[in-house]
C-alpha cells in the first residue's frame, strides 16, 4: 500500500504526517478493541494529515476523531468507530468503521449521520477506499483518454474472472482486494472496479478505465469481452 501511495500521490512523501503513538492510544481506547492492523498503519503515517491525498470534506485526522467524542458529537459504540468528519453541512455523514465486518486486517468503511442508524456502505476496506481513490484522481483523471461503465458476471465473486485476462495484458494489482473492488495498473493504463457491499448490487460492478491511447483501451475491454468472463455494458468515453 504504501509503495503504491508513494509512486501514484506527487508530493505526498514530503507532506504526509502521522499521529504521534500517544494520540493512536487515545483512539484505541474509544473504540475498545485493538485497531485494525491497517488502521494503525494509516493513523501512523497520515494520522495527523493526508497531504494531496485529503479529501475536500472528510477529515480522516486522528484529532479530529478524537475532538468529535470529547464533544459529544459521536457516543462511543462497541460496533463503529468514527474515522472520518464530514464538514458538508448539507449532508453530514461521516465515515465509520464498522467492525461487525473485519477483513484482512481491516474492516467495512460506513456512512452515517453523527447519530443516525441508516447505514450506506461505501468499501469493504478502508485500504480499498483509499488506493481506489488515489488511482482515480491521480491516474484515471488525468489519463489523456478515458471509459466507465460497468461489468456483470454470474456470480458475486466475478471480479476474479479478470485477474488472468489482466494479467496477460501487462496488468498488477497493487494491493489485495475483494470480491467488491479490483485494482489494475500498468504504465499506460489504469482499471478499477468497484461494487457497493451490502447494498444488494449483485452480480455487477462499476469500472472506470484511464490511459495514454484509445486503442489501447479498446484491446483492453476486447478481450475482456472475448475471454467472456464479464458482460461489458459502456456508460461513456472521453
Amino acid at each position: 500500500m504504501e509503495s503504491l501511495l508513494l509512486r501514484t500521490v506527487p508530493g505526498l512523501a514530503e507532506q504526509w504526517r502521522g499521529a504521534s503513538p500517544s494520540t493512536i492510544e487515545k483512539v484505541e481506547r474509544i473504540a475498545g478493541r485493538p485497531l485494525p492492523p491497517f488502521y494503525r498503519w494509516f493513523l501512523g503515517h497520515m494520522g495527523q494529515s493526508m497531504g494531496p491525498l485529503a479529501y475536500p470534506t472528510l477529515d480522516f485526522s486522528a484529532e479530529r476523531v478524537l475532538a468529535c467524542y470529547a464533544q459529544a458529537l459521536v457516543k462511543p459504540d462497541p460496533r463503529f468507530l468514527l474515522i472520518a468528519y464530514e464538514s458538508d453541512e448539507m449532508m453530514p455523514l461521516h465515515l465509520f468503521y464498522d467492525f461487525k465486518a473485519p477483513v484482512r486486517n481491516d474492516a467495512m468503511v460506513t456512512s452515517r449521520e453523527a447519530r443516525g442508524k441508516e447505514l450506506t456502505d461505501a468499501f469493504e476496506t478502508l485500504r480499498e477506499m483509499l488506493a481506489w481513490g488515489a488511482l482515480s484522481l491521480f491516474r484515471i483523471d488525468r489519463a489523456p483518454h478515458t471509459c466507465s461503465g460497468s461489468l456483470k458476471g454470474d456470480t458475486p465473486d466475478f471480479l476474479m474472472n479478470l485477474d488472468p485476462v489482466m494479467s496477460s495484458l501487462g496488468f498488477d494489482q497493487p494491493i489485495p482486494t475483494g470480491p467488491f473492488c479490483r485494482l489494475y495498473e500498468r504504465p499506460d493504463a489504469v482499471m478499477v472496479c468497484m461494487g457497493t457491499p451490502r447494498a444488494g448490487t449483485g452480480n455487477r460492478r462499476a469500472f472506470d478505465l484511464g490511459g495514454n491511447n484509445p486503442g489501447s483501451l479498446r484491446r483492453i475491454l476486447g478481450e475482456l469481452a472475448s475471454a467472456r468472463v464479464v458482460e461489458i455494458q459502456m456508460k461513456k468515453q472521453a
